[in-house]
């Protein structure tokens, strides 16, 4: 069974469209818009490294789609222990949204259920929108049926932001929260912690909190004193 969980909680804020900096990604955000919002788009198929925005973009595709009056699941297959039982659970939305795909590679129970729910989306007009760290044919999958489907799809290789798409990122929303981040603080954050945008937002919204409450400006010596009290 899967939880059901409020929907503040299952469409984070910050992961919606308008939070996602394309980059490269461009065509991927648009091709996933689409499918979001528009009956009988292209089904899509996400692929790439940790921090290329893959859970983003369908996490802000169940978002838009429920804003505009279509039912919208989201499953972190990597996450559920009885992943077939899961896929079967889903059934019925007008937009599935399976995240980690690769997490059913060599569960014939799962990945015959995941072979069931596209021909069973299919039939009824929904949408899937799938998301993992490699093509359908590199994923281990041992159904060929299923890496046949999988494949029919509309594919995008997703491509991380480079350093300075991430300084642009972290300014942008510092800004929108009141904060000026300087070049020297931009240097001190990249050169010690994950560039992985999820972490690094994390740390800002950490940071906006204890600047608001220590009424001070931040620096590259209040980030130190801080760091030294709290921890990353």
């Amino acid at each position: 069974m899967i939880p059901q969980l409020p929907l503040a909680l299952r469409w984070p804020r910050r992961q919606r469209f308008e939070h996602f900096h394309p980059g490269a990604n461009a065509a991927a955000l648009a091709a996933a818009r689409m499918l979001a919002e528009t009956p009988g788009a292209p089904w899509i198929y996400l692929h790439g490294p940790a921090g290329a925005g893959r859970s983003h973009l369908l996490l802000a595709a169940c978002q838009a789609a429920s804003a505009a009056g279509r039912r919208a699941q989201y499953l972190p297959l990597a996450a559920i222990a009885d992943r077939a039982a899961a896929i079967r659970g889903v059934a019925g939305g007008e937009l599935l949204a399976l995240d980690d795909l690769g997490a059913i590679a060599g569960d014939r129970a799962a990945e015959h259920a995941l072979f069931d729910l596209y021909n069973q989306t299919r039939a009824e007009g929904g949408a899937l929108l799938f998301a993992a760290d490699a093509p359908p044919a590199q994923l281990g999958l041992e159904l060929p049926d299923l890496r046949s489907r999988l494949g029919a799809c509309t594919q995008f290789a997703l491509k991380p932001l480079d350093d300075a798409e991430r300084r642009e990122v972290l300014r942008a929303q510092a800004a929108a929260r009141g904060i000026e981040l300087d070049d020297a603080v931009l240097d001190w954050l990249f050169a010690r912690y994950a560039r992985d945008m999820g972490a690094l937002l994390d740390l800002l919204d950490r940071l906006d909190q204890a600047s608001l409450a220590a009424q001070r400006r931040v620096t590259v010596p209040f980030l130190r004193e801080w760091l030294r009290g709290a921890g990353p």
